[in-house]
């Protein structure tokens, strides 16, 4: 998630409980969406749909606190 951003996301997940929240839970629900693609893991078509909403709404937290910290930083 957000490679480009490695420094920054390193940097976050160590001092923003916040953000590492995000960052574990993000990967949490692709681990359960790569299981269920590679038929480890039994989801519905509803329930596959809901936690690719959730990594989306995750990883669009995750962004903007990462631009946040970028503009911080830059002043």
């Amino acid at each position: 998630m957000l490679h480009e951003y490695r420094e920054e996301i390193s940097e976050l997940k160590q001092t923003n409980a916040h953000f590492a929240k995000i960052f574990e839970k993000h990967n949490e629900l692709d681990q359960k969406a790569k299981d269920a693609d590679e038929g480890r893991l039994y989801l519905s078509d509803g329930e596959l749909e809901q936690i690719k909403k959730e990594k989306l709404k995750l990883k669009d937290e995750a962004l903007k606190i990462i631009l946040e910290y970028k503009k911080s930083k830059e002043s």
